[in-house]
C-alpha cells in the first residue's frame, strides 16, 4: 500500500479520536454548561504541553464496540504542571460514559506505573460511570480486565497522587479519589461506589443521589474528598495548587519559593487572638495565618474532624505542614473523625520530606458511648502510631493546654525534635475541673470547689516541665515564627539530603 494512503488511514483515525464521542454530543455538554474532557485537560496542564499516550485506543470488545469507543472513552498521557512533568488521565464521558474496560485499563495503568517508576506525580480527572457492560460480564470479560495490573490500585507513595470527582463519579473516578493523596470534589457531583440505578436495584428502594454520595456526605461524614469547589476550573486550580506543595517523588525535597510579601509581619497580633481566660475559646486558623507565610496555608478536609486543623503551608517559603487542636469546636477535644484526619496527613507529610509543625491546645480525646462505637481506641492507637512512626523533622508548640494521651499523640514528650510552650501553656494527666470532682469529689458551685481547683491549678503551668528539660524552652508567641524557622534548619536531616525514612509509605490512604 502506498505511503500516502497509510499515512492519510493514520490521519483519519487520529482524527476520530480527536472527536471524542461526537459533535452532537458535545454540543449538550456546553449546553449543560460542562466542560469536557479536553477542556478539563486544558485548564490543569501547561498549555500546549499534553503528551498523549493511547491515543487510537479502542474497545476490544468487538468491531462494533471498537467503532463506538474513541480512545475508550479515556485521554491518558503525560503533561507539564508549572514546568514539572505529570501523568494525566482524564475521563471522557461522551464515549461510553467513560466506562472502564480492558483498552482503557491498559492505558490507565501504563501512565500510573510510569509515574511511579519515574518519579512523576500522577492526576487523575474522574466522570465516569464505572465497570462497561457487557465487556466485564463473564469469565472471560473479568480475566480480561480485572487483576492483572499489579499496579492498578497500589499506592507507594513514591510520588504524589492527585484526583478530581466531577459530576457522576462512580467506579474507577471515586476509587482514584479514595487513594490519592489529594482529592477534590465539584459541589453538585455525586461520588460513589455505583450508580442509583444499579444501587436502586441491589436494595431494592430508589436512592437519593445526595444521599448516596452528594458533597457534604464526603465534607462532612467520610472525609474521603479534600476540598470542594463550585466549578471544574476550581478543581483544576486546586490540584495545580496541591502540587506546588509536593516534590516530584518522595527522593527529593519540596519546592522552596520566595517568602510572600507581608509574611512575619505583626506577630503581636496572635497577643490579641488568643484569650486571657483559660476556658474562651479562639480561632486557632488565625493565629496559623500570622505565624505562617502570607496566603500560604492550604487546608485539608476542613468540615471534616473540625476539633482538629490539618494544612499544608509554608514558612519562610519552604513547604511546612501543619497539624493544630481547634478550641471553637469541642474545647479542641480530638474526635475519632479528627484523629483519622491528623493520621491521614501526617503520613502525606512523612511520606514526602515535609517538615511538621504541631500546635497543641486540647483536652484530651472525645469519650462516651457515642466514641466508643465509632472505634475511638483504634482511631488513637493508629494516631499513636503515626506520630511514632514520623521521620521528617517535627517541632511542637503548645499553645495552651495539653492533658492526657492527646498530648503524646500531639507530639508532646519524645515524639518531637524540639518542643517549646507559651507561658500560658498548662499540662497534666487531665482538665483540672475532671481531676478536682475525682480527687476531692467536688463540682464547680459546690463550696470549696473554687479553692480545691486552685490547689490543682498550680502544678498545671509551664514552668515545672521547662525546669526538667521535657520542655526545651519557654517562649512568647509572638516569638514562634522565628523559632520556628531557625529550629526547622536545625532539624534538617543532612546526612539524607533531608530525605525521611518513608516508615509509613505503604499506610492506606482511606480506613
Amino acid at each position: 500500500m502506498p505511503h500516502e494512503t497509510m499515512l492519510a488511514e493514520l490521519d483519519r483515525r487520529r482524527a476520530a479520536a480527536a472527536a471524542m464521542g461526537g459533535a452532537k454530543k458535545l454540543a449538550q455538554r456546553r449546553e449543560n454548561g460542562q466542560l469536557n474532557a479536553a477542556e478539563r485537560l486544558d485548564a490543569l496542564v501547561d498549555p500546549e504541553s499534553f503528551f498523549e499516550v493511547g491515543l487510537l485506543g479502542r474497545s476490544a470488545y468487538s468491531a462494533a464496540e471498537a467503532a463506538k469507543t474513541p480512545r475508550d472513552g479515556k485521554l491518558t498521557g503525560f503533561a507539564l504542571i508549572e514546568g514539572r512533568d505529570v501523568g494525566v488521565v482524564v475521563n471522557e464521558f461522551t464515549t461510553k460514559g467513560a466506562s472502564t474496560g480492558a483498552t482503557n485499563s491498559k492505558k490507565m495503568g501504563y501512565i500510573r506505573r510510569t509515574c511511579t517508576e519515574r518519579g512523576i506525580p500522577f492526576v487523575h480527572i474522574g466522570e465516569s460511570t464505572g465497570a462497561r457492560l457487557p465487556d466485564a460480564m463473564g469469565s472471560k470479560g473479568m480475566g480480561a480486565m480485572l487483576g492483572n495490573d499489579v499496579t492498578q490500585f497500589r499506592r507507594m507513595r513514591d510520588t504524589p497522587w492527585a484526583a478530581a470527582a466531577l459530576d457522576t463519579a462512580f467506579g474507577s473516578s471515586a476509587w482514584m479519589c479514595c487513594c490519592s493523596d489529594f482529592a477534590v470534589m465539584r459541589k453538585g457531583s455525586i461520588m460513589s461506589v455505583s450508580s442509583p440505578r444499579l444501587v436502586s436495584m441491589a436494595i431494592g428502594e430508589k436512592v437519593d443521589l445526595e444521599e448516596l454520595g452528594g458533597w457534604r456526605i464526603h465534607a462532612d461524614m467520610t472525609g474521603l474528598i479534600d476540598q470542594f469547589v463550585d466549578t471544574d476550573e476550581e478543581a483544576m486550580a486546586a490540584i495545580r495548587r496541591f502540587l506546588s506543595y509536593m516534590p516530584s517523588h518522595n527522593g527529593e525535597l519540596p519546592p522552596a519559593q520566595a517568602e510572600s510579601e507581608g509574611s512575619g509581619e505583626n506577630q503581636d497580633r496572635i497577643l490579641d487572638i488568643i484569650p486571657e481566660k483559660r476556658t474562651q475559646v479562639y480561632p486557632m486558623k488565625k493565629i496559623i495565618e500570622v505565624i505562617f507565610d502570607n496566603g500560604s496555608l492550604f487546608e485539608f478536609k476542613a468540615r471534616f474532624g473540625k476539633p482538629a486543623i490539618v494544612a499544608l503551608a509554608r514558612l519562610a517559603g519552604k513547604v511546612v505542614g501543619v497539624v493544630a487542636n481547634n478550641p471553637q469546636v469541642g474545647g479542641g477535644a480530638l474526635s475519632a473523625d479528627a484523629c483519622r484526619k491528623i493520621v491521614d496527613f501526617t503520613v502525606l507529610c512523612d511520606s514526602f520530606n515535609i517538615p511538621i509543625v504541631r500546635l497543641m491546645d486540647t483536652p484530651g480525646f472525645v469519650v462516651g458511648t457515642e466514641a466508643e462505637k465509632r472505634g475511638a481506641p483504634g482511631h488513637i492507637m493508629n494516631f499513636m502510631n503515626a506520630t511514632c512512626l514520623t521521620t521528617v523533622p517535627q517541632v511542637t508548640v503548645i499553645c495552651r493546654k495539653a492533658y492526657g494521651r492527646a498530648y503524646v499523640a500531639m507530639g508532646g514528650g519524645a515524639h518531637n525534635d524540639a518542643m517549646v510552650a507559651w507561658p500560658m501553656a498548662e499540662v497534666s494527666f487531665m482538665d483540672p475541673v475532671f481531676a478536682t470532682n475525682i480527687v476531692h469529689n467536688l463540682a464547680p458551685g459546690q463550696d470549696g470547689f473554687e479553692a480545691a481547683l486552685a490547689e490543682i491549678q498550680k502544678d498545671l503551668e509551664i514552668w515545672d516541665m521547662a525546669e526538667i528539660f521535657s520542655a526545651h524552652d519557654v517562649i512568647k508567641p509572638q516569638e514562634t515564627r522565628d523559632y520556628l524557622i531557625r529550629m526547622l534548619d536545625i532539624q534538617q536531616r543532612r546526612r539524607s539530603g533531608g530525605i525521611g525514612q518513608h516508615l509509613m509509605r505503604t499506610w492506606p490512604t482511606s480506613y
